[in-house]
């Protein structure tokens, strides 16, 4: 190592070692309170909703957004937000709107810490509405069961998304980076997509299909009605419970096991590229199966609707539910 390099690294490593003193320095005069770094100005606003609406439109950014019951008859949004980042509140031809509105300049973006997080809380009379469209980029959403939607369309780029409330039409829900929970309601449709998240389903009733694409992630059904139920993943296991479907199961995975638990439809389709496929139904099927590395044990079966189960890589069990 020559003269030059050495003097090099002795005045960086001593450049560092002086950062982390003024650090520690500022950080004791602050009582180590990192909140003080965040310089921007946060304010907690609220706007009482007088007119009428049907409908709920909701674009944000960072904001974690709660859609919760109202006290009484009047409709109420409270937003937890920074001072050049605020929501703009109105009804709009039968809809409550709520759009971000973002007055901030360039160096209004430069900051070394950000601890604290916007919140967006809706309280609704508890009831019957129209459309819900929610557009936001990074932060959660939640939904009570107080409500039911004629339809609802979600989309997020990261973050979580739990509902309760019921969709007569079609329940929409999709996110780029996170999990998805649909719990305990009834649905006309459902059309369910993440690329890394994972999904689960419970205790659901869809009068049409359900739709479910999963590019990496695991996804959980139980306790599930429909029509027709097509799912299609890359990477994650599919494990279903108590899934009924009066007409078909079309799903497709690249790398992930399926897996059934007293689950039936008409007739099924299962292809999978590396991964098993094991469980119970519960009605005879006539089967027919492939897999090119793997054992296969299925019922003899006869009658019932066709079963076509189709492994590259990995096991077959089946069984019929007694």
């Amino acid at each position: 190592m020559n003269l030059f390099t050495k003097i090099s690294l002795i005045v960086a490593a001593s450049l560092v070692g002086l950062g982390i003193i003024l650090f520690l320095i500022g950080a004791g005069a602050l009582r180590f309170n990192f909140l003080a770094f965040d310089t921007r100005n946060f304010q907690t606003n609220t706007h009482e909703v007088s007119e009428s609406f049907e409908s709920l439109s909701i674009v944000s950014d960072t904001a974690r957004i709660q859609i919760l019951p109202a006290e009484g008859e009047t409709a109420k949004v409270v937003c937890v937000e920074y001072e050049k980042e605020s929501h703009a509140v109105s009804v709009e031809d039968g809809t409550l709107t709520i759009r971000l509105v973002d007055t901030r300049k360039w160096y209004d973006c430069i900051s070394f810490f950000s601890y604290k997080a916007p919140s967006l809380t809706v309280y609704l009379p508890a009831g019957e509405y129209a459309a819900l469209t929610v557009d936001t980029h990074t932060g959660d959403l939640q939904i009570a069961k107080d409500f039911k939607f004629a339809s609802a369309d979600i989309t997020l780029t990261t973050g979580d998304v739990k509902t309760y409330a019921s969709v007569s039409d079609l329940l929409k829900i999709k996110t780029s980076t996170g999990d998805i929970h649909v719990e305990n309601l009834s649905v006309g449709a459902l059309d369910l997509s993440v690329t890394t998240g994972k999904v689960t389903v419970s205790g659901v009733s869809c009068d049409g299909d359900v739709s479910l694409t999963v590019s990496t992630g695991k996804a959980s059904l139980s306790d599930l009605t429909c029509q027709n139920l097509s799912s299609t993943g890359r990477t994650g296991d599919l494990t279903m419970t108590n899934v009924i479907a009066k007409g078909r199961f079309d799903i497709e995975r690249s790398t992930g096991d399926v897996t059934f638990e007293k689950c039936d439809a008409a007739e099924l389709s299962v292809k999978t590229d590396t991964g098993s496929v094991r469980g119970t139904l519960l009605s005879e099927k006539i089967f027919m199966t492939h897999t090119d590395t793997g054992k296969i044990d299925t019922p003899e079966t006869i009658s019932g609707g066709v079963c076509k189960i189709t492994t590259d890589t990995g096991d077959i069990k089946i069984r019929i539910q007694p």
